[in-house]
């Protein structure tokens, strides 16, 4: 091993008695030629070759780079990376961390704090600013480390970054940034070697805090500062050190993520990343997230982490468009699995709920929602703050915000004890079933959900004021909004069934049966969730209302059975005789459906509801138009469609002819002699695919019995 001008004695001491004789020799040696004492016979040094001989007075100053971080000192000038000081000046100080290295491999791990008191004093002897010559003897140990052989040799130059930190984390953090962007296997060793000493690894996270906290938006010296607490908080045991600002690490990190989500799909971002970002912002973001996961295992939180990943949360949150929903997801996590730092989220939320900053706003505005969920964190703000609050995001212009406000609602209107208010949370969920953003409609119908969920839910109010706003939810042109709006329905029957059975709720009872037909029909909706959510509802309408149509019901749910549905329209027809023109009418306007399986459902069920129906019970205006209907169907572009209209459109003219009423439609050509009964109409097998098949359910065809 090569020494440079600081040499080491043959034979001599070593130890912190070395290193505090040493500094005692520069302090004697100031502003004197360079050269050894007159009195002190000193050894002679082994120079390296490329190393001129000279006296310790004249190692020149390694000038460190700029750091952001908050200290005693004056206040350094932002902006990581700078040129960077000359191999020459930093390998003067290196061969300095190298002495003390052999130092302490030999004084052992007890040395450790003498030799950086020693260090300090010996730098400071020099008559120059401290944290440029910690800079510079960082650097030089990132030069040296990797000519080390592993062992002693390694391990105790490690010991002597961990003496340094123990003194000047902040100089120390300073000078090990740039080197982590991009990543460099030597500073990341040195960073797992910091996390392992218990004694700093609390001082250098809160600076890499202070780091990640410092930039606006992913700079880069945020971005180096969340890879190097990567690799801090991936070695086990660290986490512990932050306890005291654990809360505050967590959300710096998360809002990172969102911040690196928005620059990554801003228009102004350039196509290809500059030098000066060093590296890919998918990169980033990967590293922030398993820095995240390093944070929640290291605590305990290893079933948080896990329920991220069985929801795609990871993933969200690494979204433009989806950070949010991701929050959502890590605040739902946290509430089950991880509540023992709720109240500490919850209070570093509060002032960043006024941030100027949108991402730090919108991510504390989500975990605020998050945590809700949970009944004592919500108790430590009273119901009527966090009312007003949630209120008054309904009257922000970002639909963002309106989402989030009305989702809070909705956790609110779940938790007990939280329901004296229930005539303020009303009117901001019904008003929000108008909005033209699907999510807040979604939000809104939730909320409206979790409402009825509660004890002594107000299902008679709920069914006057959802009488002329669910219906036509349950047709409206977004999939997920169809689907909520029938399950809220479903939610609205099973907690009003009691009152159903004994043939009252009247709002309840007609709104049900204004749904009828839409439930039977978004059987065969295209979207998966909606027809699941349309059988799960008629099921709880079959209970309550006693049909007994369960079987017959599932059975059209899933397969392309015609004897099952006609049962069903049989049902109806016999039991509400009064609601027949309606269910017709409702029928026919499906009729005109963009989608191909509803026409057909529509003209099948049509078909059917006409079959059972007494011609008493319809007049002959509603027939002409049902049949007009019909007729213009014939031109159909899906054959299917056709088909099953010509046989629907011969009921129709069976039921005019069982009127007495025939004589227009035999003008039109298309009324046949019959016998005295009506024929059941016949239609060919559905071309739309089931939602299940025989197979699915252990049968496999002809093997059958």
């Amino acid at each position: 091993m090569a020494w440079g001008v600081w040499g080491r004695a043959r034979g001599g001491p070593v130890g912190a008695l070395t290193l505090t004789a040493l500094a005692e020799e520069i302090r004697a040696n100031q502003g004197q030629p360079p050269g050894p004492s007159s009195t002190d016979p000193q050894p002679e040094p082994e120079l390296e070759p490329e190393a001129e001989p000279t006296g310790v007075t004249a190692i020149p100053t390694a000038r460190p780079v700029p750091c952001s971080l908050p200290g005693v000192q004056e206040p350094a000038p932002k902006g990581l990376y700078q040129d960077p000081p000359s191999s020459w000046e930093e390998g003067a100080l290196a061969d300095l961390a190298l002495y003390a290295a052999a130092c302490l491999e030999e004084a052992g791990f007890a040395g450790t704090q003498a030799t950086a008191l020693t260090l300090s004093s010996a730098l400071e002897a020099r008559g120059e600013r401290l944290e440029e010559q910690v800079y510079a003897l960082v650097r030089g140990l990132l030069a040296q480390v990797p000519s080390l052989a592993e062992g002693r040799p390694r391990q105790a130059a490690l010991r002597v970054l961990s003496a340094l930190a123990l003194e000047h984390a902040r100089e120390v953090v300073c000078a090990l940034l740039p080197s982590s962007l991009p990543p460099d296997r030597v500073a990341a060793e040195l960073w797992r070697s910091l996390s392992r000493n218990q004694r700093v690894n609390g001082q250098v996270l809160v600076q890499l805090l202070w780091a990640l906290k410092g930039g606006a938006g992913p700079e880069p010296e945020a971005l180096a500062a969340t890879r190097a607490l990567g690799e801090m908080l991936a070695v086990s045991g660290c986490v512990g050190a932050t306890r005291g600002f654990y809360p505050h690490l967590l959300l710096v990190l998360v809002t990172q993520l969102h911040q690196l989500a928005r620059r990554a799909s801003s228009p102004d971002t350039p196509k290809a990343w500059t030098p000066s970002h060093r590296g890919p912002p998918h990169s980033h973001a990967s590293c922030a997230v398993e820095a995240l996961k390093a944070l929640l295992t290291g605590d305990g939180g290893r079933m948080v982490v896990t329920c991220m990943e069985q929801a795609g949360g990871w993933r969200r949150l690494v979204g433009a468009h989806t950070h949010l929903e991701g929050v959502l997801l890590l605040a739902s996590a946290m509430v089950a699995h991880a509540d023992h730092h709720l109240r500490g989220l919850f209070g570093n939320l509060l002032p960043r709920l006024r941030s100027a900053d949108d991402t730090r706003r919108l991510t504390a505005m989500a975990f605020f929602t998050g945590l809700l969920q949970s009944r004592p964190t919500a108790g430590l703000l009273r119901e009527e703050v966090i009312l007003e609050r949630l209120r008054a995001w309904q009257g922000d212009p970002e639909p963002t915000v309106r989402w989030l406000g009305l989702l809070g609602l909705g956790h609110l209107a779940l938790s007990r004890g939280k329901v004296r208010h229930v005539s303020k949370l009303l009117p901001a969920l019904l008003g929000a079933l108008g909005e033209g953003d699907a999510r807040l409609v979604d939000a809104a119908l939730g909320a409206l959900r979790r409402l009825l969920l509660r004890p002594r839910a107000p299902v008679r109010l709920l069914s006057a004021e959802l009488g002329p706003r669910l219906p036509p939810l349950l047709d409206d042109a977004r999939d997920s909004v169809r689907a909520s709006a029938v399950g809220l329905l479903g939610t609205l029957v099973r907690r009003g069934r009691g009152g159903l059975q004994l043939g009252l709720r009247g709002p309840l009872r007609k709104l049900v049966l204004q749904s009828l037909v839409p439930l039977l029909l978004r059987l065969q909706d295209p979207s998966r969730d909606a027809a699941e959510s349309s059988e799960w509802t008629l099921a709880r309408c079959d209970h309550a209302l006693r049909w007994g149509l369960l079987e017959e019901m599932v059975t059209v749910a899933h397969y392309d059975s015609p004897e099952a549905l006609s049962r069903i329209c049989h049902c109806l027809v016999q039991q509400y005789p009064s609601h027949i023109p309606s269910f017709l009418s409702q029928t026919q306007g499906y009729l005109r459906s963009p989608q191909d399986p509803l026409r057909w459902a529509a003209a099948v069920l049509l078909g059917f509801l006409v079959h059972h129906t007494s011609p008493s019970r319809v007049n002959q205006d509603l027939l002409d138009s049902l049949f007009q209907e019909l007729g213009q169907l014939q031109n159909d572009p899906e054959p299917a469609v056709v088909a099953a209209a010509q046989v629907s459109a011969q009921q129709v003219a069976l039921l005019a002819r069982a009127r007495g009423r025939a004589p227009r439609l035999l003008r039109l050509g298309l009324w046949r002699r019959t016998g005295p009964h009506r024929p059941p109409p016949v239609y060919a097998s559905s071309p739309f695919q089931p939602r299940s098949v025989v197979g699915r359910w252990g049968c496999l065809g002809s093997g059958c019995a």
